[in-house]
């Protein structure tokens, strides 16, 4: 049978958009479990965190509280970590964990880790190049110009790029995590297993968001080498 609007370039994405789906009911049912685990200390993600970035000789790393949940991040403009309204004043083995991750961000920044520079310098175009590649590509379709085909391509391919390097910055701040909380002997074997659990749940996100947009670069490439023919 014929259909007639059947795309099968979507084939490619397909793929991405499951795992990336999976990936993301996977970091909520671990941060929902491990949330509501207590560690035998009672201290909370903040004040732990703070402990530990003194004793890696970054204590003058600034920690504040952001809205929302699992929008804990890392700000390298103003050395400032931010904790989620659900990680800050936690004692919880999942918020623990979460907050040393961003904590290995600041480590990275003090470190100078090549990595965390590099995609920190690729920001301001890959913001450029996600809004433009797409319409930049659609404009090359519609006007039969190759060479925007290839713009809208090059500029999504920075795209693709900065997902990939994206990873070594989240494994290698996990690592780092999972050291700090391992060295400072806060946290019981059972409870350190429950973090590593939190930390690789939520790797598995930048993951699915690397291969989702690599599909998609190859479906661009697809269209345009079809347009071509």
């Amino acid at each position: 049978m014929y259909f007639p609007y059947f795309d099968p370039t979507y084939l490619l994405v397909i793929p991405g958009l499951i795992l990336g789906l999976w990936a993301q009911a996977k970091v909520k049912s671990t941060y929902h479990k491990y949330s509501r685990i207590p560690t035998g200390r009672g201290q909370s993600a903040a004040q732990v965190v703070g402990r530990l970035l003194a004793q890696e000789g970054a204590g003058h790393v600034q920690i504040s509280r952001t809205r929302g949940t699992l929008t804990d991040h890392y700000d390298p403009r103003t050395n400032t970590l931010r904790l989620s309204e659900g990680v800050y004043d936690s004692a919880s083995v999942a918020a623990l964990g979460i907050a040393a991750h961003e904590a290995g961000h600041a480590l990275q920044k003090q470190e100078n880790y090549p990595f965390l520079a590099l995609r920190s310098m690729m920001v301001p175009v890959v913001n450029i190049g996600s809004h433009l590649a797409w319409p930049i590509f659609v404009l090359g379709i519609i006007v039969s110009w190759p060479p925007l085909m290839t713009a809208g391509i090059v500029l999504f391919g920075l795209v693709v790029l900065f997902s990939l390097i994206t990873l070594p910055v989240e494994f290698n701040a996990s690592r780092r995590a999972m050291q700090m909380l391992t060295s400072c002997g806060h946290l019981t074997q059972a409870e350190e297993e429950g973090a590593r659990k939190v930390l690789n749940a939520a790797a598995m996100t930048y993951v699915a968001s690397f291969v989702s947009a690599a599909l998609q670069l190859l479906r661009l490439v697809a269209l345009a080498n079809r347009r071509r023919d």
